[in-house]
């Protein structure tokens, strides 16, 4: 007779996830280009982040790893690559993290404080979820993309009153309301946090980004966002005034508490930062739009205008068995469920590269068609 041992109770939890076709498992495989092989078969990749497909030569270094910043870690190179993108974002100053989500948990929880509101919009990314819980400020959650919620939340009191939202929101593709946000934000005196991740280096004037699409670029006054989407690097960074970088040196946890990023990465970031972009972001523009078309025409109800398009399915099992029927066709487009996204708003979320070409969109608009004929 097995005996019990007190981790059982994990078995039953993960037994959950499964009936409620909710568990994950991790799949191996290997990214080159367009393509991802996983056991050994060759998938056109439609998950990759990657959005520019930015092509550098390997870059040498000497220094692999490190200790924190703040000790030994603080190779010369970080220190060009923060001018570089405070230039890029028109602030004064710029700080890389290890990843973007250690940017959000960090910055967040370094400025805002318990006498604080907090305004974030619904669908706002886990890592801006958690680091608003680890602050300690009130938060108070408008509906999305509603500046009339927004609006009459905002009157709230508060010693200082935060305004958080994604550029271009991860999950459904859709740009945020920048335009209304700024000018509610001004009126209250409310500081705008914006997270571009997904906008950065790929909209906007040079790749400037979402709020430099809309032409409020000058009035965000913190950005956080990624080095390893648009620019295919790897890192996170903040760029905002010069006190507001200099409290995150020394009170931001996952700045402090954490090893830095091997210079190879902050020099591959420079190097693909100088690359020729606009020709990227002039392909990316094209694949985005020849698919969206594509998946319309198909019948797929695409409310998306970015390249990150969702295909809502509802079912979590459903959405299972779509992505399952890709896979087997050559298409790798992962499910995305609950917690990602609510319950029953299962999806399939498509990521447009400009690593696709011409005859590689064709090929998955044949296979997405089987697809809506198939499970409609």
């Amino acid at each position: 007779m097995a005996s019990n041992h007190k981790l059982d109770f994990i078995d039953s939890e993960l037994e959950n996830l499964k009936k409620q076709n909710l568990y994950r498992k991790l799949r191996y495989g290997k990214s080159k280009g367009a393509y991802i092989t996983i056991n050994n078969k060759k998938l056109l990749n439609l998950c990759s982040n990657d959005y520019l497909g930015i092509c550098t030569k390997e870059i040498q270094t000497n220094q692999l790893q490190s200790s924190s910043r703040l000790v030994s870690g603080n190779d010369e190179s970080y220190e060009k690559l923060e001018e570089i993108l405070a230039k890029h974002k028109s602030q004064q100053n710029s700080l890389v993290y290890p990843t973007g989500y250690m940017a959000n948990l960090g910055v967040i929880s370094a400025i805002a404080k318990k006498d604080d509101v907090i305004l974030s919009d619904e669908l706002n990314h886990a890592s801006i979820i958690e680091s608003c819980k680890l602050s300690g400020a009130k938060i108070i959650i408008y509906k999305h993309n509603n500046t009339q919620d927004l609006e009459k939340k905002l009157k709230v009191k508060a010693k200082n009153k935060f305004v958080i939202s994604e550029g271009i929101f991860s999950m459904d593709g859709d740009y945020s309301s920048l335009k209304e946000i700024v000018e509610l934000s001004e009126k209250q005196n409310a500081i705008t946090v914006i997270d571009d991740a997904h906008g950065d280096f790929v909209v906007g004037k040079d790749g400037k980004g979402t709020p430099n699409y809309f032409n409020v670029g000058k009035k965000i006054d913190l950005y956080i966002s990624s080095l390893s989407k648009g620019l295919g690097s790897f890192g996170g960074y903040v760029a905002s005034k010069n006190n507001v970088i200099d409290l995150c040196v020394n009170k931001s946890k996952s700045f402090i508490y954490t090893s830095a990023l091997p210079s190879i990465l902050i020099e591959y970031s420079i190097k693909r930062f100088k690359s020729n972009r606009e020709k990227q972001m002039k392909k990316l523009e094209k694949n985005t739009n020849q698919l969206i078309k594509g998946l319309k025409d198909i019948g797929f109800e695409i409310n998306s205008t970015t390249h990150i398009i969702p295909i809502i399915i509802g079912n979590e099992k459903k959405a299972m068995k779509f992505g399952e029927f890709l896979m087997d066709n050559g298409i790798f487009a992962q499910p995305i469920r609950f917690p990602t996204v609510p319950k029953n708003q299962a999806r399939l979320r498509i990521s447009v590269t400009a690593w696709l070409s011409d005859r590689d969109i064709e090929r998955s608009l044949e296979i997405f068609e089987k697809a809506y004929r198939k499970f409609k």
